[in-house]
């Protein structure tokens, strides 16, 4: 039995990075936003097709970039501060660092070889994402508490669920958040350039993560659903459980630094010099959900709870008055 490292550091066989590379970073990121099936008619979950789908679409849409290749802008000092400061560092990347066992050890349990596949290229874009933001940290001097171990799963659907559905919430704001930065200009655009394939790698992750969970109730025994669905609706109490305070850590001088768990949803006053109000950042995120997922394959499966669930907090929120960043949609 393979190792989760082995999993998570090595991408599957069938890809061959140097015949697959694109001619041009330009290529490389059209590539990664636009993908549907050559298969006409309907891609219903648990069918073949489907199944198939997905996995290519993951492979299709890979982005060969290098994290150690990156050249992280000079920022200015007010500027470097904002990025220095911002609550989230030490927790993006231990998650990062639990995202990529979990990925592996889900990869190494599942017998599909298309759903192993994507699972295991999904694990090792984890860990490259790990290895994005240790090289940003570095090139920021930011100052990181001790990493704890990373201990493989016991309870290998239970690390999964929790992940992917953390994934699918966190994205959602995280789109907004990362737009709201780029047009209330708080950052400086190559600093918002660097950063976008990672975003963009994260729309894909939670399609895949969708579409995973589309197959996975179509194709699982009957008598097996009720028991999966209440462990889906225990991930989510966990989740809301895990979101309710702060995370504390020491950092590299033996400083109690506090890390917001929630930083998605409220770190709208950390990316932007102006106030954003609730609905305008809904709309925000609403928006850049929808443009995100615009390219893919319509056929397949959108995460839907966080959209729907921003949608109801909407209608009970007042339209601001006023100019805004944020396009108002009807």
């Amino acid at each position: 039995m393979s190792s989760l490292s082995d999993i998570y550091t090595s991408l599957p066989e069938a890809r061959n990075l140097a015949d697959a590379a694109p001619r041009s970073v330009a290529e490389a990121d059209f590539n990664a936003r636009h993908w549907s099936s050559p298969v006409p008619g309907p891609l219903k979950p648990g069918s073949a097709e489907h199944k198939r789908a997905v996995a290519e679409m993951f492979r299709d849409t890979f982005n060969p970039y290098k994290p150690s290749v990156i050249a992280w802008p000079k920022l200015e000092p007010e500027t470097l501060k904002r990025v220095t400061s911002l609550p989230i560092w030490d927790i993006a990347v231990q998650t990062e660092g639990k995202a990529r066992l979990r990925m592996a050890a889900y990869a190494r349990m599942i017998d599909d070889p298309d759903m192993k596949d994507a699972i295991s290229r999904n694990a090792w874009e984890e860990n490259r994402h790990k290895e994005v933001l240790s090289k940003l940290v570095e090139a920021y001097g930011i100052k990181m508490a001790p990493e704890p171990p990373y201990i493989e799963p016991r309870d290998t659907e239970w690390a999964y669920l929790v992940t992917g559905f953390s994934e699918c919430v966190d994205s959602f704001f995280a789109f907004g958040l990362f737009a709201l930065a780029q047009r209330s200009g708080f950052f400086p655009p190559e600093l918002i350039e660097t950063f976008e394939p990672v975003m963009q790698e994260e729309c894909r992750h939670i399609l895949l993560f969708a579409n995973w969970l589309a197959w996975h109730r179509a194709t699982m025994p009957a008598w097996q659903r009720p028991w999966f669905e209440l462990r889906v609706l225990a991930v989510w109490v966990f989740l809301a459980y895990e979101r309710v305070g702060l995370a504390r850590t020491m950092d590299a001088d033996g400083n109690v630094q506090e890390q917001d768990n929630n930083f998605t949803v409220t770190g709208a006053k950390d990316v932007a010099n102006m106030d954003v109000s609730l609905r305008e950042l809904i709309d925000l995120c609403l928006s850049e959900n929808d443009r995100r997922f615009s390219g893919y394959d319509p056929r397949l499966a959108r995460p839907k709870l966080a959209p729907n669930l921003a949608r109801f907090i909407r209608m009970f929120l007042k339209k601001p008055s006023g100019d805004s960043l944020v396009e108002q949609p009807a």
